[in-house]
């Protein structure tokens, strides 16, 4: 019965959160978008190309079963198991959002590289396909696929408008997206200013890079020792319920009151840790 009830609080904790995220296919607004487009965004950040958002939602969905059938097996306390499957639940998708905030953080070291490939082309005198083609044999290793998948769009179909909006969704990068639009600018409506604009944007790049790498640096030990704070109490309970005797005080409405109080004082906290830290990104105005 109770894991029975706990799978009926899963499913219906995840209908109404699918509620309030989904959007309708219906509404005009461009702003609105869907949790499986906003996934497939993190997906290709993180540079995930062989996994989908359904398959991504399907291994969570799975691990956190498993961990609950196992820890419900282990304790015979269904509301640790389904606090631990809940958690368990959302490691794949922490995990593709953790690879996505260091590829981005990688990036940002490497699109000044990539803008002075193009200042140089442009004032080489290459047409502008060819100098983005270029990024994809003489750019930076991580780069390169897309501006590789760009030139054989552009081979195969000519349409450089439309290659430039797949290598935008490809790229899901701020920094990109500038980049992409001015050269857009650039090949309808022409311009001398191009180059000057890149050597611009790329002394930026770099200054921005620079100090963002400083300010990370010193708030790694204070972000890093309030997440520990955080897992610490989750970590002693996890333990604990190895042990059939300690845990079964928690079957109990008063057991289920610490574990649910607990749990809300702790994501209140590490939302408020994570915002109060956070440093300012920069966000894709020019989707």
């Amino acid at each position: 019965m109770g894991v029975f009830i706990g799978l009926l609080l899963g499913l219906g904790g995840v209908l109404i959160w699918r509620s309030f995220t989904r959007s309708d296919p219906r509404d005009p607004r461009p702003g609105r978008r869907s949790v499986s487009d906003r996934v497939q965004e993190t997906l290709n950040v993180a540079g995930i190309e062989s996994v989908s958002p359904n398959q991504l939602f399907g291994a969570c969905f799975g691990i956190g079963g498993f961990v609950f059938v196992l820890l419900l097996l282990i304790s015979r306390v269904w509301v640790i198991s389904l606090v631990f499957g809940v958690m368990a639940a959302m490691m794949p998708m922490a995990l593709v959002r953790l690879r996505a905030r260091q590829r981005r953080a990688e990036l940002r070291e490497l699109w000044p590289d990539v803008v002075d490939n193009l200042a140089s082309s442009v004032r080489a005198g290459l047409a502008l396909p060819e100098a983005l083609a270029a990024i994809g044999h003489r750019g930076p290793d991580e780069l390169r696929r897309p501006f590789q998948r760009f030139a054989d769009d552009y081979r195969a179909t000519g349409r450089f408008s439309d290659c430039l909006d797949r290598l935008k969704a490809h790229l899901a990068d701020p920094v990109g997206d500038r980049i992409i639009e001015s050269l857009r600018i650039a090949r309808e409506v022409g311009g001398s200013d191009l180059g000057r604009l890149l050597r611009t944007l790329s002394q930026f790049l770099r200054e921005d890079a620079r100090t963002r790498s400083e300010l990370e640096a010193r708030q790694s030990w204070t972000v890093n020792g309030a997440r520990l704070a955080v897992a610490a109490p989750w970590i002693v309970l996890l333990f604990m319920s190895f042990n059939r005797d300690i845990v079964q005080a928690y079957n109990s409405p008063g057991g289920v009151a610490v574990i649910v109080v607990g749990g809300v004082v702790c994501v209140v906290a590490y939302r408020l840790m994570v915002r109060l830290g956070r440093l300012p990104e920069e966000q894709r105005v020019l989707r």
